[in-house]
């Protein structure tokens, strides 16, 4: 019941901390505009210039497309002259902010981050890459066990839940490929897939939360509860996608089905015997600290570790430990349900 306690409390501090979310400030800083501008205009900021930025009357550039400027192995990167400037501005800007002992802010949204070899958020990048590796390793150390190791019948699993973590397996390794593609570069696209991809596996995380916590194995009872929220997902990503990019209503939506798919698995954590429902303790604390280092956002250490890359830190360990528990899930409904055939 203590687990229980401090488990509820976690979920409190998640919800307060959702009305201190504000917005950047340092796009509006009269010094960092001026200095693109000036960029924009000279194709320099400071001694740094950029081949790209340089136009001819008709406002063509001079030395054609500047993407076919950059050295071959730079160009998958695409960035632009204003996209070029705003960043060495803002580097500049950060600079003098520093020594003024000033703390960063940000701009056009986003901390201002160093750039290693074209890639946005280098360590974000390496974390994402490592959580979808993850989830492959689970996913697939799940598919022998289910397919190859436990017992089945006509090439069927005795397990009720396979097929459902087959789909949350396919989600998450999608989840976490588009994170990686929009830490390495930021631009609409990407954004919307990291997002939508997000949103999408967060709801059948509920959905397979709810399921698994109430032992719902009738199709029909199945479809009754997957429906509804299949369509508020699904009406939510179209939002994101074809009306407005709202930063601020995905976030609370994503942490209202964070919070409710955590508080789920703890209560049931709490009231089940399943042997491995240590693992899920674990794995309740581990999502709930994730959850509070993406909302509690703070500038990046040196330009490259923020709250979010340590959010995305702390899921590598719980994706183990939940495939972990998944696996134990499919060995101990497996051997409940053939000694209640035998």
């Amino acid at each position: 019941m203590a687990q229980l306690h401090w488990t509820l409390f976690l979920f409190a501090l998640l919800l307060s901390l959702l009305p201190s979310l504000n917005a950047s400030a340092g796009d509006s800083d009269p010094i960092y505009r001026a200095c693109v501008e000036q960029c924009e205009k000279t194709a320099c900021v400071g001694e740094k210039c950029f081949q790209h930025c340089k136009f001819s009357s008709d406002g063509k550039s001079i030395d054609g497309p500047w993407y076919l400027q950059e050295p071959l192995y730079l160009r998958w990167k695409q960035w632009d002259c204003r996209s070029d400037c705003r960043y060495h501005c803002m580097l500049a800007r950060e600079d003098e902010r520093e020594q003024l002992g000033h703390k960063p802010v940000k701009y056009h949204g986003k901390w201002p981050f160093r750039r290693v070899y074209g890639i946005q958020e280098p360590v974000a990048v390496a974390l994402s890459a490592l959580n979808l590796s993850m989830q492959f390793h689970g996913w697939l150390s799940f598919f022998i066990l289910v397919y190859y190791k436990l017992p089945s019948m006509d090439k069927r699993t005795h397990y009720e839940y396979t097929g459902l973590w087959h789909i949350y397996g396919i989600l998450s390794m999608n989840s976490w490929f588009w994170s990686a593609v929009f830490h390495s570069r930021d631009v609409e696209l990407t954004e919307k897939l990291d997002y939508s991809s997000a949103v999408a596996l967060l709801g059948f995380s509920l959905i397979i939360a709810i399921l698994r916590a109430f032992n719902v194995r009738d199709e029909a009872a199945r479809v009754m509860v997957a429906a509804p929220l299949i369509a508020f997902v699904t009406t939510h990503i179209l939002y994101l996608n074809f009306y407005k990019l709202d930063y601020g209503l995905n976030m609370k939506v994503c942490v209202a089905m964070g919070v409710i798919q955590l508080l789920v698995w703890a209560i049931w954590a709490g009231v089940t015997r399943h042997p491995s429902r240590w693992k899920l303790w674990f794995v309740v604390v581990g999502g709930g600290l994730a959850m509070l280092l993406e909302i509690y956002d703070f500038p990046p250490y040196l330009g490259f570790v923020d709250g979010h890359a340590l959010g995305h830190a702390t899921t590598i360990p719980s994706t183990y430990l939940w495939w972990s528990f998944i696996r134990d899930d499919a060995e101990f409904r497996t051997s409940s349900l053939l000694k209640k055939i035998h």
